[in-house]
């Protein structure tokens, strides 16, 4: 039984990452105020749903297989995706408010009706998504906290990856794009715990990006840097 709560009803659950970083230009707030709310993928956080009732997911997208984008930076890629495989239904998670107001930026250049954006917690949107929904599920460039102490605060814990396992059906995959050699070693050794099997045969399953990738500004990045990408598939069990 959880005792420690939020005033909300939430469950105290610990978050690092950022939720807003520079002021916002007057145009992100416009694209905030007008456009954020119609994007919703439905009740998600506590103070609305409470008894965490499922998303209906079928309203939503018309019975269209549904794929997450997890930590969307400034939507490249969700944007990008969205407009190729207009049969299937995005919802993209992403705290940093910065960032979301880029991805909307860019949904208003195209048309992608099957997008649907929360600006938080990727965990509040597992919590209410049917068990075995999901179809497909990216995590891209995240967050490296690259000291040793902090390396629990990763997304390839138990904490993130048991969640989203019970929202993934059986041979559903879980996409992860990273430039950090070590944030890769946890990923394989973390991920198959939660029960997804890696799916490389050699070693350009790894060193070359799947079909219809597009390189993200975090992507870009690392490559002036000098960092490799690695690109692993997993295979939800």
């Amino acid at each position: 039984m959880i005792k420690d709560r939020h005033p909300s009803g939430a469950p105290w659950r610990n978050f690092y990452g950022r939720f807003k970083g520079k002021a916002l230009r007057r145009t992100q707030e416009i694209l905030l105020e007008e456009d954020l709310d119609a994007l919703s993928p439905g009740p998600v956080g506590w103070d609305v749903n409470p008894d965490r009732e499922n998303l209906d997911l079928n309203a939503l997208f018309s019975g269209r297989d549904l794929w997450l984008e997890i930590g969307f930076g400034g939507g490249e890629h969700l944007a990008h995706t969205a407009v190729s495989e207009p049969d299937v239904g995005f919802i993209g998670c992403e705290p940093y408010l910065n960032g979301v107001a880029m991805l909307l930026a860019k949904l208003r250049r195209v048309d992608t009706p099957n997008v649907r954006v929360h600006p938080g917690d990727a965990r509040d949107v597992f919590d209410v998504l049917p068990e075995g929904s999901v179809g497909r599920a990216y995590l891209l460039y995240p967050d490296p906290w690259p000291k040793a102490r902090h390396h629990r605060r990763r997304f390839v814990t138990k904490e993130h990856l048991a969640p989203l396992a019970r929202a993934m059906r059986p041979g559903a995959e879980l996409r992860v794009a990273t430039d950090i050699e070590d944030y890769v070693r946890q990923a394989l050794e973390e991920v198959p715990r939660c029960g997804f099997e890696w799916l490389a045969e050699g070693p350009d399953d790894w060193r070359r990006p799947w079909d219809g990738w597009i390189s993200t500004r975090y992507e870009q990045k690392a490559l002036r840097e000098g960092r490799v990408p690695h690109y692993l598939r997993f295979k939800r069990q």
